[in-house]
């Protein structure tokens, strides 16, 4: 006997304050696509020239401005990554956010629907 498959809500939560509609389906795709990430996508180690892959656990506000907008058809921009965080988005201790918890706290500050 198989069992059924979950596919989600049929329809998208309500956006968080601050955040459009289009804005929230967007950042609802971003977890599943984090192994989208290019494998080339990376930055220079200005310490000894290598090229250093980006984690999805640890990205900077502009790397992961940077990678979200490459994933979205729209901007996102540090700005609005910071105006998450003020809000209180998760972050690292050293500052840098895990991709995975910041969906998951899009998703849930969505599905509070305030």
């Amino acid at each position: 006997m198989s069992r059924p498959v979950f596919r989600g809500p049929t329809t998208p939560p309500a956006a968080p304050p601050g955040h459009t509609g289009e804005r929230v389906a967007s950042d609802l795709a971003v977890c599943a696509s984090i192994r989208a990430i290019p494998q080339g996508v990376g930055r220079v180690n200005a310490n000894d020239a290598k090229t250093s892959r980006l984690s999805p656990a640890a990205l900077s506000v502009a790397d992961a401005a940077r990678v979200l907008t490459r994933v979205d058809s729209s901007p996102i921009t540090e700005e609005m990554l910071r105006a998450d965080l003020d809000a209180g988005a998760p972050a690292n201790a050293d500052g840098t956010i895990n991709l995975v918890h910041y969906t998951a706290w899009l998703i849930k500050e969505a599905a509070r629907g305030d």
